[in-house]
């Protein structure tokens, strides 16, 4: 299992919130690259970075940043945050990004899905952000009117390679991963899932992968964890190894 280091960007700066809301942000570095680089000389095998300026603007805004990430370390990125056209899709991938999260358009634009996944094959994934069971798009604003399950069973007949799957009320609280609620979408879906959202301990690793070997859990963002100190980057990577070997 992988574990991925989350980076969040906003304002051109490494951020945290709190249940996805904008007026619970926690900074935690003002060089997103510098802290690319601690992730990876942690050991870290892939990272996560998300737009959240983007997410919001339906367009990359920190893509400079982004260029910075991928500059300072020697291993792949995947970035989501406003990624909502084909001609975005390919300046992303052209500024060395190694993997493109759709978000928002995997509920209103499926089309640009299905032409995505044809074009780029597994450099394609979609988000789906969840509160309460359902979707939530625009940055988390606006309730999308369709089941996490619904969209992630959807997604796969689209040609997604993978789904991250987001529990909203999870993501920076420090409360624990809904592995249930993961494990449930990566069964409906029936591809690999990453989880994300809730990260707060080691016993998380744990679960998670008890998880992936019944249902295709293949890694899970953590982000406030490490930032923290409440999770060891250089320990999780261990132990998701571990129990993969």
């Amino acid at each position: 299992m992988i574990i991925y280091p989350a980076i969040d960007i906003r304002g051109g700066r490494c951020v945290r919130l709190t249940e996805g809301r904008f007026d619970q942000e926690t900074v935690f570095a003002d060089n997103p690259a510098a802290m690319a680089l601690k992730w990876a000389a942690a050991g870290a095998e892939y990272l996560h970075v998300v737009d959240l300026d983007g997410a919001l603007a339906g367009k990359p805004v920190n893509l400079e940043a982004v260029r910075a990430i991928v500059k300072a370390v020697p291993i792949p990125v995947q970035l989501g945050g406003g990624i909502r056209s084909l001609a975005i899709i390919e300046q992303v991938l052209a500024a060395g990004v190694s993997r493109v999260i759709l978000g928002s358009a995997a509920v209103r634009n499926p089309g640009l899905v299905r032409e995505a996944c044809r074009q780029f094959g597994s450099k394609i994934a979609v988000g789906i952000d969840a509160r309460d069971g359902q979707a939530a798009l625009e940055g988390w604003e606006v309730d999308g009117g369709i089941g996490a399950e619904e969209l992630a069973v959807k997604m796969a007949a689209a040609g997604v390679a993978r789904i991250i799957y987001t529990d909203i009320a999870r993501d920076g609280t420090l409360q624990g991963v809904n592995v249930a609620a993961t494990a449930a979408l990566a069964a409906a879906a029936g591809i690999p899932v990453i989880a994300s959202g809730g990260v707060k301990s080691l016993a998380d690793i744990t679960a998670l992968q008890a998880a992936n070997q019944a249902q295709g859990i293949e890694g899970v963002i953590v982000g406030k964890a490490i930032y923290t100190g409440a999770v060891d980057l250089a320990a999780a990577i261990h132990l998701a190894k571990e129990g993969a070997a």
